[in-house]
């Protein structure tokens, strides 16, 4: 387990780590220390939020794993993020018992309002914590496992790749409205009422959330840092950048491939498990195209193939569309498309490229400071 060990070393990582660890314990003390009234007071809702943003962080860093360490542009793994998701929300939803509306102990109650008369066979096993929490990363996992070894073994790469991702979570979106389907349709899974026996609506148990949130961000961030700095990582990268040599030296890429895209997947979904209790709902839309391109968008702000840039770009777009959402709410695709614009043309490599550049720019200054001047010179002077 050397390579599970070895991110620790890195500078980068510890910074991350250090960095998001500062943050989980600053908002704790800011919500439980300070008195309400305060203006460093952060409230319930706000600590829903950034634990909102963080589950987006964990989404974004599965993203570039796949698109900026094995160069496969991924347009639907919003549908593995929604996985996940409706993973959780049929857990949260058999918690509800006969305390819904209609006071059915069994059956939800959108499923009392279309006359259900029992459970669907696919329900089975989720008022069980650790079997829904399995599926959270299964149901992704074996989808991009079955999609994966179909696409990578037929050699389905660049963007014919990225559009049948696509269109496989607008096929999904589709089904998912459907009230035949047992997932709520249009309206979704709502109306959570406890975790593990936690009230969702308590205070406690939304900062337990978010701090949970923040510490599988953590372990995904240092898990995907692993792989990219073993020799899978390595092997991945050459694949990106020169496929048909790395197989003309005797790697079988498509393994490689459908590992790292089984990983990412089920990244994504243990990110919209941790979505779901956060926001209180989980529907359809979260399989939309859009989102998904969305998410690309946060990496390429972010800074590709660089992980903890996809970090960035998740928190500073979601950010940017809770302020203009609620400043200007028409307004939100145009800044988010104009941002995209002036990244590309300015930024070519994110927010983490501009960090970089600095960095080596302070270095380099520092080494011409303490270079000795040439004798020639020195006289002259």
């Amino acid at each position: 387990m050397h390579w599970l060990g070895r991110p620790f070393t890195e500078r980068s990582t510890q910074l991350f780590l250090g960095v998001l660890l500062a943050a989980l314990v600053l908002v704790t003390i800011l919500h439980v220390a300070v008195p309400q009234g305060h203006p460093l007071y952060v409230n319930a809702y706000t600590v829903n939020l950034f634990g909102k943003y963080l589950s987006y962080a964990l989404l974004a860093v599965a993203v570039d794993l796949v698109w900026g360490y094995l160069g496969i542009l991924s347009l639907g793994h919003g549908a593995f993020f929604a996985l996940g998701g409706y993973a959780m929300g049929m857990y949260l939803m058999r918690q509800i018992g006969d305390r819904g509306v209609y006071g059915h102990p069994e059956l939800p109650d959108f499923m009392v309002f279309l006359n259900w008369d029992s459970l669907p066979w696919y329900w089975t096993g989720f008022d069980m914590a650790w079997f829904a929490f399995a599926m959270v990363l299964l149901a992704p996992g074996l989808l991009a496992l079955v999609f994966g070894f179909l696409a990578f073994r037929s050699r389905v790469t660049g963007v014919y790749l990225s559009i049948i991702t696509q269109a496989l979570t607008f096929a999904l979106m589709l089904a998912f409205f459907r009230n035949e389907m047992g997932f709520g349709g249009n309206n979704g899974l709502t109306d959570f009422r406890d975790i593990l026996g936690y009230n969702l609506r308590s205070d406690a148990t939304r900062l337990g959330l978010f701090i949970a949130t923040g510490v599988a961000l953590a372990v995904g961030y240092v898990l995907c840092r692993a792989i990219v700095g073993s020799k899978l990582g390595r092997v991945c990268v050459a694949t990106r950048d020169a496929e048909a040599r790395t197989r003309f030296i005797g790697y079988r890429v498509e393994r490689f491939q459908l590992f790292v895209f089984v990983v990412s997947a089920m990244l994504a979904g243990l990110a919209g498990a941790l979505y779901v209790p956060q926001v209180g709902i989980i529907n359809p839309s979260e399989f939309s195209p859009v989102f998904s391109i969305e998410i690309v968008l946060w990496v390429a702000l972010g800074g590709r193939a660089t992980l903890y840039g996809a970090v960035i770009g998740a928190i500073l777009v979601n950010y940017a569309k809770t302020v203009f959402t609620g400043v200007m709410p028409d307004a939100w695709l145009f800044a988010l498309g104009a941002m995209f614009v002036l990244v590309t043309v300015f930024l070519p490599k994110g927010v983490a490229g501009l960090l970089a550049y600095r960095v080596r720019r302070r270095k380099h200054r520092g080494k011409d400071d303490e270079s000795p001047t040439p004798r020639g010179k020195e006289v002259a002077a």
